[in-house]
């Protein structure tokens, strides 16, 4: 596990960035989700197409990441044409989203969270691609370990905590202790009125299609080798009643099945996300 402040990418963010990156690069089109500026920020190895967690047996958590990566940016989208302003993304990784939409980021004010020594990383590969930091992009480095508070950091960065935002935080609750995804989302659903949350969340794992189960337990091993378990498994109905037990006005489970009826309707190459593996809660404040 990288240290909080040691400036390196996180493994997993790492590997997000070059899934999104080979959906366009091994799979035909339509695509789903065009990111070649992750590739171009992790620069990985010339045979990183080689590396295990790249093979065909991954396809279908590679369908997983690119379908909660677009159903997120169109949220975002559609509430920054409402009017929302504030968009965070907790767990930034390699998340290019200002980079890459620029009809949309132009018009939000964005707030990256992640911890310090992967950001600072990530800040020095962004001024060494001439793609730099925009007014409009916050990089708001968080030592969680250390017992900072994401709020305040945020705050102190410039979010308005009485306007409504987006928070986006995907790929990160499985980190989290139940406890720790309770606080979460209790803190999230205190923002102001009209404020969204999108989150991700693993389904218990013998919940997961029996051919698929291998791999998720392959990548539970892999995490925990890295320093980084998975710690909190989740049914929809019960992150749906955390969500309106924190105080959230609404909230759905948006499913595998509906990702791929929204985004992957019509293939003929049989590319979807795996059911009952990691889904999304979407909540909204009153």
């Amino acid at each position: 596990m990288t240290h909080p402040n040691e400036p390196a990418p996180d493994n997993t963010a790492v590997r997000v960035a070059l899934w999104r990156a080979l959906h366009r690069l091994a799979d035909a089109p339509p695509w789903v989700f065009e990111d070649e500026v992750g590739l171009a920020l992790a620069a990985p190895d010339p045979g990183w197409r080689e590396r295990p967690d790249m093979s065909p047996f991954t396809r279908p958590f590679r369908a997983s990441i690119v379908a909660r990566a677009r159903y997120v940016e169109d949220l975002v989208a559609g509430q920054v044409a409402r009017g929302v302003g504030q968009y965070v993304v907790l767990g930034a990784g390699l998340d290019t989203f200002v980079q890459r939409r620029g009809d949309v980021a132009a018009s939000v004010r964005v707030f990256e969270i992640d911890r310090p020594g992967p950001q600072a990383w990530k800040r020095q590969r962004l001024e060494a691609l001439g793609l730099g930091v925009p007014e409009h992009l916050r990089l708001v480095p968080v030592d969680f370990e250390a017992g900072e508070r994401w709020v305040e950091r945020l705050v102190a960065a410039g979010f308005d905590p009485s306007q409504p935002a987006v928070v986006a935080a995907a790929g990160v609750s499985m980190y989290l202790t139940q406890r720790a995804v309770e606080a979460l989302v209790r803190e999230i659903a205190g923002l102001a009125a009209g404020s969204t949350l999108a989150m991700s969340f693993m389904l218990p794992i013998e919940a997961a299609d029996p051919q698929l189960r291998p791999g998720i337990e392959r990548a539970a091993a892999g995490a925990r080798a890295n320093g980084t378990p998975f710690l909190s498994f989740f049914w929809p109905p019960e992150i749906v009643a955390l969500a309106r037990a924190a105080g959230f006005a609404s909230a759905e489970h948006v499913s595998a099945e509906a990702l791929t009826a929204r985004y992957f309707a019509g293939r003929t190459d049989g590319l979807a996300p795996p059911r009952n593996a990691e889904e999304l809660l979407v909540a909204t404040t009153g």
